[in-house]
């Protein structure tokens, strides 16, 4: 586990068979597994390091990842979980950029295993996420840029029913070029009278 200042981390959340918990060193491999096997999925819309996909997300790659993570967590910088479906690692979400005090503030940014994809996963892994930031986390507001084109990320957001409130132009160099995001946000105020994201997202879901 990593042993971090963050208000509310190191933290294990759950909802059905969809688990968000910390990183372990241990998740080398099943890390490396499903990055390698997504590249087609995940490459164009990741600000990554130059050089070959496989190195980037090598078990040795992870090594760095990880330390970094870990580092980041105990500064009260992020919240990392790994996602996984029955036990099996298949996603990322990290609440990060978190700035407290009169900002309370987080940037959501996440993946998954396309061959998980349209299941619910994703969406409820963000929900269980931002419900645990707007409490024992402590924040009041989530954020979460996505390309325009990214049509499957854009969905998990608005599924949930975060509002869109800004373009940003040449937002992040990705791919080769600095591309434009849209701008989505959710604030505690939103979802409070709802009980919670989750109860939000499971009433969508009925």
């Amino acid at each position: 586990m990593m042993l971090g200042s963050t208000p509310g981390w190191p933290a294990v959340l759950a909802d059905g068979a969809v688990l968000l918990r910390p990183y372990k060193r241990s998740d080398a491999r099943a890390w490396s597994e499903v990055r390698i096997a997504n590249q087609k999925w995940l490459a164009p819309w990741e600000s990554s390091p130059p050089g070959p996909w496989s190195e980037m997300n090598s078990t040795r790659a992870y090594a760095y990842v990880y330390s970094d993570m870990k580092r980041a967590a105990r500064r009260g910088d992020s919240m990392p979980f790994a996602v996984c479906l029955d036990d099996r690692l298949v996603g990322h979400i990290n609440l990060g950029n978190i700035v407290r005090r009169a900002f309370s503030s987080a940037y959501a940014g996440y993946w998954v295993d396309a061959r998980v994809a349209g299941r619910g996963v994703i969406p409820t892994a963000l929900a269980l996420a931002v419900d645990h930031a707007f409490g024992p986390g402590g924040l009041h507001r989530i954020e979460v840029n996505i390309r325009p084109e990214n049509g499957p990320s854009r969905r998990v957001v608005e599924k949930l029913g975060f509002r869109e409130e800004a373009y940003h132009q040449r937002y992040m160099h990705i791919d080769g070029a600095w591309r434009d995001h849209l701008g989505y946000a959710l604030t505690s105020e939103e979802v409070a009278a709802e009980g919670g994201l989750l109860a939000r997202w499971r009433r969508v879901r009925a």
